[in-house]
Order: structure tokens, then sequence, then C-alpha cells
């Protein structure tokens, strides 16, 4: 089959609600699979005021607030609905893409097996590790089954890094992985974006090194351990700024745990560009992530990367040469003594810093959108081919 033959019904429990990495990448996979010929229908979460307008068609799944301090705007998807159903039944897609393994995306699964429908699972976040931002560390393993039956439910997955394969190859949550990476939009992530009129309207001076946060202001993303790392510079007085682009539920926290600390709100667009290229140093304490889009993207505008040495980060940064990855602790984020120690040389050694932000810049080059999103397209295909196959020799035995 062609690629324009695709009928798509695509799962998300954030699609365009909330502004972050995972829903930036399925919004641009619709476009891509649209330029395609594909036909495309998007189910996800409807609110009133997005943070931006969704790609292609999207219907309302049934939804209630995140029952979770702290995640109040992000919805949980109820189901499939009458009027989601007959919507399904009506567009008849040929593969199912499902992109959480919420209560939507489990019946999402049961109506695909009923109808003999392929269906493809991608993956953009460690769920478990959430439980321990929450206080909820004992839930892991139990949520590690969970995602083991959805997951093993599925035709096959596709994930952002290779090392995330690894690891989910390694809990068996699946044997047939694609690798689906990320894309930079060099047009707004580029060095050439660095406004030095911009950083004096914040107060940073042209020698000040500013180590910068980017990203949704929740706990999950390190937030802690990022302020436990300044907190460690500080006392050893290695002279820094701190720059934070971004908004969220946390911020109060962050805001609080970071006095002095420089607030730039949050940045899309060339205005994000500008802010990320405009800083010196990006640092990544998270551990949840599965790729990290916001690591790529500082490295596009040519800054050097520290960052925990994760799923995600581990198969961006090149330890020594585009940045510094810190090992974690039994799994967890490491210490704020070791992060602080691979940052420290960079806010004295304008020559390391310059020549690792530039070796990042190049090898951002490596991550085209088009080609990438080819990669689903292709997976689509070759899962409905392999199902048809299957449905013809059923037919032939029964038969014969």
């Amino acid at each position: 089959m062609n690629r324009s033959d695709l009928r798509i019904a695509l799962f998300s429990g954030n699609y365009n609600y909330t502004r972050d990495g995972a829903n930036q990448a399925l919004n641009r996979l619709v476009g891509s699979l649209l330029d395609l010929g594909a036909a495309v229908r998007v189910y996800a979460p409807i609110v009133r005021e997005p943070d931006f307008e969704p790609t292609g068609d999207l219907v309302g799944l049934p939804n209630f607030p995140f029952p979770m301090k702290g995640r109040g705007d992000y919805r949980m998807p109820a189901g499939l609905n009458r009027t989601v159903r007959a919507d399904l039944e009506k567009f008849q897609p040929n593969i199912i893409h499902l992109s959480s393994p919420d209560p939507s995306g489990h019946a999402a699964q049961r109506w695909a097996q009923n109808y003999d429908i392929p269906v493809l699972a991608s993956v953009h976040t460690k769920f478990e590790s959430y439980a321990h931002y929450y206080k909820l560390g004992f839930l892991e393993p139990l949520i590690v089954r969970t995602l083991r039956r959805f997951y093993n439910r599925c035709d096959a997955l596709v994930a952002p890094s290779q090392s995330m394969i690894d690891e989910l190859l390694a809990k068996k949550m699946h044997d047939d992985i694609s690798l689906w990476s990320r894309g930079v939009d060099r047009t707004v992530f580029n060095s050439e974006r660095r406004d030095l009129s911009w950083r004096r309207s914040l107060g940073l001076a042209d020698d000040d090194v500013a180590i910068v946060f980017l990203g949704r202001l929740v706990m999950e993303k390190g937030l802690d351990v990022f302020a436990e790392t300044i907190f460690q510079l500080r006392k050893r007085q290695v002279p820094h700024k701190v720059l934070v682009i971004g908004d969220g539920p946390a911020s109060d926290w962050f805001k609080e745990a970071l006095p002095g600390g420089i607030f730039a709100g949050f940045k899309t667009g060339p205005d994000l560009g500008q802010a990320l290229a405009s800083g010196d140093v990006f640092y990544n304490p998270s551990v949840t992530e599965t790729f990290g889009n916001v690591t790529l993207e500082a490295m596009a505008c040519g800054l050097p990367v520290v960052a925990a040495s994760a799923t995600g980060a581990s198969s961006l940064v090149n330890h020594g040469v585009t940045g510094q990855l810190v090992p974690l602790r039994k799994g967890k984020a490491p210490d704020s003594t070791g992060l602080a120690e691979a940052i420290a040389p960079y806010c004295t050694d304008p020559a390391l810093r310059m020549a690792h932000g530039r070796a990042g810049e190049g090898r951002s080059f490596e991550y085209s959108w088009e080609a990438i999103n080819k990669v689903v397209a292709d997976t689509y295909v070759r899962l409905i081919e392999d199902r048809r196959a299957l449905q013809e020799r059923e037919t032939a035995e029964a038969a014969s």
C-alpha cells in the first residue's frame, strides 16, 4: 500500500491544550502525514483556551482534571463515549496510534482489537518515574506492570531515542520497537539568534555566564535537583547567573528556591529561539525524558549541555565533546555535587564553552523532521500489510 492510503486515528492525552515537547512532536507528525496525502483524525481532550491551534481534525475525548496536586492544568481522558465511537466507525481507520496509556488509550486499544485493526504506540514519557516526584514511589512496580501489559497488546512501538528503546526492551515492554527520533526547526533554533540587547534588558551583562533551564515548570522536570545544583555553585563561588525559560504549576516554588534567578516566562517560536540562544550553558537534570526536545534545541542554539545520563540525553549529548553527562544514582537523578562539578568549568572557561557549543550545533544538523516522520508512516504501512497478510492466511486456512 502507499502512504497516501493511510487512515490514522491518533489518540493523545494532550494534543494542544498545554504545550510540551511530546504534543509538538505529534502535531508535526500529523502535518507530515497530511503532506503525504494520508487521512488523519486526532482524538484528545479539548479545552476552551488551548495553548496552540491543533494540526488536523480534532475530536474531543471525555475527560476530567488530572487528580494530582500540581497537575490541575492537565486532563485525564476518560474512555470512549458514543460520540467518539460513532466518529471512529464513520472515519474507518486502518491503523490506530496511541500516544498515552490512559483510559482512552486502553479503550481505543480494545476497540481496535474488536475491529481487527493494528495498533502502534509511541512512547513519549517514562510514566513510571513520575511516582518518585509525587512521593508515590511504592507504586512504580505496579505502573511498570501496567505499562508492560498495555504496550505488549500493541502491534509495535516507536520511541524517540536508542537509549529509550534499550530500556523498553530490557523491561520487556515489547520486542518490535522502532526509532522515531525528533527534529529541530533550525529557522527558530540556531546560534545566530543570540541577542545581547535582550540579555541586557534582563540584567545580564555581556560577560555573565547564564545557566539556562528550559521547560514546563513541574517537579518531574527535576526542579529540585536544579535548585540544589545552583546552591552548590553559589557555595563554591562559581560565577554564573540563572535564566529560566518557561512557566507552570511549580513556578512559585522554583522562584523561591532560586533567589536572584531571572525568570523570562513562557516563550514560543522566534522568541523562544532568541531566549535560548542568549544563554550560555544548558542544564537539564530531568530523568523522565524519553528524548529531550529542549536538549536538542539548546544544542542547535550553540549551547554546551550538562545533563543527567538518562534516556534521551545519553543519546544526544556526546560526553566531553558537546557537553557533560553525569551518571545516575541507582536509576535516580545524580547528586547536585556531581552536577555542579560538571557545570563549573563552563562558567570559567570560555574556550571550552564555545568549543562544546559549536560541536553541539554541528550535531543538531543530523535531525530533520521530514525524514524522521516518514519512519512512522512506513511503520504504519508495515503493520497494516502484516495484518492483511495474516488475515489472508487465516482465510485461506479456513477455506481449506
